[in-house]
C-alpha cells in the first residue's frame, strides 16, 4: 500500500499541482508525467469514452512514479468509487455534488466503517492484491484516500457551508466553466458572481477544515488562485497540450518556404 502524496503535501501546507488525462491513457505516459514531477493525475472519466479498465496500468505507472492518481467518477452508483479505488486510485472526484445529502452519501461509499460503509474485498491494487493486512488496509483506505467534492452548480453555492461541514470528505473543487453557465454569466470568469463564489468556496473551507482548489490555464492564473487559499491547482491535460503542440508546429512549419 502507498501512502498519499496529495494528502502529504496538504497536511504539511504546501499545494497539489494535478495534470488532467483524458486522451492518451499510454502507461508510458503517465510515467513520464511523475518523473517530470506532477503530484497528481486527474484521469477524467465522467466525460470520457475509458471504461474501469483503464485505471489499472495508469495507477501502476503512478505508483512507480510517486504520484496519486484522482479519478473523476461517473455518478453511477455505490460501486463506482470504490471499484476505481480497488484498481489503484487514491484519489476520487465526484462531480456535480449538488447538495448535503449527496455530499454525505458520497462519504458513506468512499470510507470504511466507522466512517463510511464502503464495502470490502481486500484483494485489489489498494491492498496490495491481497498481501496487505486487511486491517491496515481499512485504515489506509481511510487515512490515506481522499475524497473530493465539486462545486459546478449554483445550488450547490446556496449550502457550501452545510456540505463543507460534512465530516469525511477533504477538498472541494470549483468547476469555472459548469458554475459560470449554471449562474447565468458562462465563461466569464471574472465576473463579480464568480468572484464571490471563489470567496464563498474559501470560506466555508477555512471555516471547517477542510481545503479546496480550481482549474487554472497559466502559472498566473494557479498563483493567483494559491493567494486566494486554493490548494490544488491544474497544469493543463493531455488535450489542450497536444492540440496546442501541433497546431504551434503547423503554424512554425508553413512559414518555410520552398526557395526559387
Amino acid at each position: 500500500m502507498t501512502n498519499s502524496r496529495v494528502l502529504k503535501k496538504l497536511r504539511e501546507g504546501g499545494y497539489v499541482l494535478t495534470v488532467g488525462i483524458g486522451r492518451v491513457k499510454e502507461p508510458w505516459l503517465i510515467e513520464f508525467l511523475g518523473r517530470v514531477g506532477f503530484d497528481l493525475i486527474w484521469l477524467d472519466l465522467e466525460h470520457r469514452a475509458w471504461g474501469y479498465d483503464s485505471i489499472d496500468p495508469i495507477s501502476l505507472a503512478c505508483r512507480a512514479t510517486g504520484m496519486d492518481l484522482m479519478v473523476r467518477i461517473r455518478k453511477s452508483g455505490y460501486d463506482a468509487p470504490m471499484r476505481a479505488l480497488e484498481f489503484g486510485a487514491n484519489g476520487i472526484m465526484v462531480p456535480h455534488c449538488r447538495s448535503v445529502a449527496e455530499a454525505r452519501q458520497w462519504v458513506e461509499w468512499v470510507r470504511f466503517p466507522p466512517i463510511g460503509k464502503r464495502g470490502f474485498d481486500g484483494v485489489g491494487a489498494d491492498a496490495d492484491h491481497g498481501m496487505a493486512s486487511p486491517l491496515d488496509h481499512l485504515k489506509q483506505g481511510n487515512e490515506e484516500v481522499f475524497l473530493v467534492l465539486q462545486v459546478e452548480d449554483a445550488e450547490t453555492l446556496n449550502v457550501i457551508d452545510d456540505i463543507a461541514a460534512v465530516p469525511g470528505f477533504d477538498l472541494l473543487f470549483v468547476g469555472p466553466a459548469d458554475l459560470s453557465v449554471s449562474l447565468g454569466i458562462p465563461f466569464q470568469f471574472d465576473h463579480p458572481k464568480m468572484q464571490e463564489a471563489f470567496r464563498r468556496v474559501d470560506e466555508a473551507a477555512r471555516k471547517h477544515g477542510k481545503w479546496w482548489g480550481t482549474t487554472s490555464g497559466s502559472p498566473e492564473a494557479a498563483q493567483k488562485m494559491l493567494d486566494r487559499g486554493a490548494r490544488m491547482v491544474t497544469a493543463g491535460s493531455d488535450h489542450g497540450m497536444l492540440m496546442a503542440g501541433f497546431q504551434k508546429a503547423f503554424e512554425e512549419f508553413s512559414r518555410i518556404k520552398v526557395n526559387p
